[in-house]
């Protein structure tokens, strides 16, 4: 089986496959299920998981695979948590359930209103409990995680604040026809390339928001489910150098995805729009 590519993730030392597992897909599954998606990612060569301590079960059902299989993951998980004594909380929580002593990135998650950034960047704030955490060797690297059309902006705030290790944040077709959310994301990507910070991405396979009450994937978003359509979008989002793919939150997508992964390679970014633009997708942030 032909593996997917990897790249250096930022200034950590670690060779992640470009296309990183998003395990909010384990959120709601059994762990039978579960031990399914781990036996494809390792038979993939995927050795880079990123998780969340809001990701419903996730953290729990990774757990026996995490902790038997530590070496062979770079681990991230995320708090939503803004001050020091609930982020600490929830770092041992996620070291329980994911039963290791120790995360590779942990990352502040969806920080992008004003009022909540102050409170995690402030006195008693969650930026502590991470700067403590990799001083107490719990932690070895801090990112920074965001939603929404505001993500780049915020991340830039951020990166002015701390020194963070990665971001993460939307990058696709559709949003990137946002001229303001282009701006911000190539400002982004500037800094990041200058200061080593590893960029990854989600929402790839976004077709747009659900259409009425029938769903037929666990996204919360209508993904792209055809293999011709999943590699388009796959492929126009590892067209861009420097960025890392986060794989969307579904066990049933997953090999559709990891598919495309291996067989991309580098192509004319005209055609890579083109393929684009012929799906007609719609941005979910405005």
């Amino acid at each position: 089986m032909t593996e997917i590519p990897r790249s250096p993730f930022g200034r950590t030392g670690h060779q992640s496959t470009r296309t990183l597992f998003g395990a909010a897909a384990l959120g709601r599954v059994t762990q039978a299920e579960a031990d399914q998606t781990m036996e494809l990612l390792l038979d993939s060569g995927v050795n880079h998981i990123d998780t969340a301590n809001s990701y419903g079960e996730s953290e729990q059902r990774l757990g026996p695979w995490t902790g038997r299989y530590r070496d062979r993951f770079f681990l991230a998980t995320k708090t939503e948590e803004r001050s020091y004594a609930a982020a600490k909380e929830h770092l041992h929580r996620s070291l329980d359930l994911l039963r290791t002593d120790h995360i590779d990135l942990w990352q502040m998650h969806c920080l992008v209103k004003p009022d909540e950034w102050e409170r995690a960047m402030g006195a008693g704030g969650a930026l502590e409990a991470f700067i403590e955490a990799r001083e107490q060797g719990l932690v070895r690297f801090i990112g920074v995680t965001g939603h929404y059309t505001v993500a780049g902006w915020m991340h830039r705030r951020s990166l002015e604040r701390y020194d963070f290790d990665s971001v993460l944040l939307p990058f696709n077709y559709a949003m990137m026809q946002n001229a303001t959310y282009r701006a911000d994301f190539d400002s982004l990507m500037a800094i990041c390339a200058e200061r080593d910070v590893a960029v990854q991405t989600i929402k790839s396979c976004t077709r747009g928001p659900w259409a009425g009450e029938a769903r037929t994937a666990a996204t919360w978003y209508e993904p792209f489910s055809e293999q011709s359509e999943v590699d388009a979008a796959v492929h126009w989002v590892l067209n861009r150098p420097g960025v890392f793919l986060n794989t969307p939150g579904d066990i049933h997508l997953l090999p559709k995805v990891l598919d495309a992964a291996r067989r991309f390679v580098p192509g004319p970014q005209d055609e890579r729009d083109a393929a684009m633009a012929d799906l007609a997708p719609t941005p979910l942030f405005m």
